[in-house]
């Protein structure tokens, strides 16, 4: 689905590249969970996949077929949302302006209405819909956000960190919703995150990255390398 070939990015005001070389191949289905320390380059990789950041090197998409093709539906989570707490925008506000042409402050579609209401039901915030953005919980936006990611189903889904914020409780519902996901539409996730434990439990593989990828392989595999603990210590 994606190849990275020699992703090399180097900002004007550093010495340093943000990314050296990195070479990847994410394939359908495929949960990748990419982890490193603060400023290796993970956000930066982030960006590159979705054509926010110029690079030199390459970043090829292929249909199931492995023709080339120019792009494909990509899903976005941030890590997080500047939003003002009460802000009056509710979600429905939120969701209609990203998937249709009509006005937020216009008469509400009955037809958009219904149909992102049944979207919002497959995460369990259906009722959140008249809700003010600014009133959610952590863990009720961030289902939001990738209710909105996922309209419509997307081949790639890319999440940076988006659990920062988020119970313990809300964190492994979320993980499980990625679980499902993945599961009933064959989708391709590639994940920010520092959490061992749910990277181990739900990974297909996880990537360690220092500005190059480091080490790769199954969860287990980098977990007892060499190059994880130098950077990370024991488990």
């Amino acid at each position: 689905m994606i190849k990275l070939r020699n992703v090399t990015k180097i900002y004007e005001h550093r010495e340093l590249p943000a990314l050296k070389d990195v070479s990847l191949d994410v394939q359908d289905g495929e949960y990748i969970s990419i982890m490193g320390q603060s400023g290796s380059g993970k956000s930066t990789l982030l960006k590159a996949i979705l054509g926010e950041v110029e690079h030199k090197g390459n970043i090829i998409f292929t249909d199931e077929k492995d023709n080339l093709t120019k792009k494909i539906k990509i899903g976005y989570v941030p890590q997080k949302l500047n939003i003002e707490k009460h802000m009056p925008t509710t979600v429905f506000d939120m969701f209609a302006s990203c998937i249709s042409y009509i006005p937020v402050f216009m008469k509400k579609d009955k037809k958009i209405y219904k149909e992102i209401k049944e979207h919002l039901k497959i995460f369990g915030v259906d009722r959140l819909i008249d809700k003010s953005i600014g009133d959610l919980s952590g863990g009720e936006l961030q289902r939001v956000l990738i209710a909105m990611a996922t309209k419509p189903i997307p081949n790639l889904l890319i999440l940076d960190e988006p659990v920062s914020g988020i119970d313990k409780n809300g964190i492994r519902d979320f993980y499980q919703i990625l679980n499902r996901l993945k599961a009933e539409y064959d989708m391709s996730i590639i994940l920010v995150s520092h959490d061992l434990e749910l990277a181990n439990q739900y990974a297909d593989r996880v990537i360690l990255l220092d500005k190059e990828v480091i080490k790769e392989g199954t969860p287990q595999e980098v977990f007892e390398s060499l190059e994880f603990k130098n950077r990370f210590g024991e488990l």
